[in-house]
C-alpha cells in the first residue's frame, strides 16, 4: 500500500493529496481511507505543494498609513522626470515565478526603468533604477 501512495505522489508531481490519492487508489481498485494515506504520506516525508503555507499578506488597517502621502494623488504632472512611480509584480514563467520591477514617469505614463529576476530582493529594484536614463 506504501509503494502505491508514494508511485500516484511521485506521478502527481508532489501536488496530489489525501483526496485524489484515495481516488486514485479506488481506480486501481483498493479502498483505503484518507486517514491511512495521510499517516502513509507523514510517515515517508510526502508533503503535496499545495498544503505548503503559502505567503499571507500582513493584516493592517489600509487607510491607516503610517507614510506621508505626498503626491495626494496629483497624478497629472507639468514636468519631466518630477514624479517617478513604481510597480513590483509576479509572473509565471515555465512553471516559476518571475518579478517584474518597472518605474513609470507620471508626466508623460512612460516606462523609465526595469527590471526582471527570479527573486523580489533589493537587487531587483536596484537593477531597475540603474536602467534610468
Amino acid at each position: 500500500m506504501t509503494g502505491d501512495v508514494i508511485e500516484i505522489f511521485r506521478q502527481s508531481r508532489e501536488n496530489y493529496g489525501t483526496r485524489k490519492i484515495k481516488i486514485e487508489l479506488q481506480k486501481l481498485g483498493k479502498q483505503v481511507s484518507r486517514r491511512r494515506i495521510g499517516r502513509i504520506m507523514r510517515e515517508q516525508g510526502l508533503v503535496s505543494s499545495y498544503t505548503v503555507a503559502q505567503y499571507k499578506p500582513k493584516r493592517s488597517n489600509p487607510n491607516e498609513s503610517v507614510v506621508k502621502n505626498e503626491l495626494n494623488r496629483e497624478f497629472r504632472q507639468k514636468e519631466e522626470l518630477s514624479v517617478i512611480v513604481s510597480d513590483l509584480t509576479y509572473v509565471r514563467v515555465q512553471n516559476k515565478w518571475n518579478y517584474v520591477c518597472v518605474f513609470v514617469d507620471l508626466f508623460n505614463r512612460e516606462i523609465i526603468g526595469h527590471s526582471i529576476g527570479e527573486h523580489k530582493d533589493a537587487s531587483l529594484v536596484t537593477r531597475a533604477i540603474a536602467t534610468i536614463p
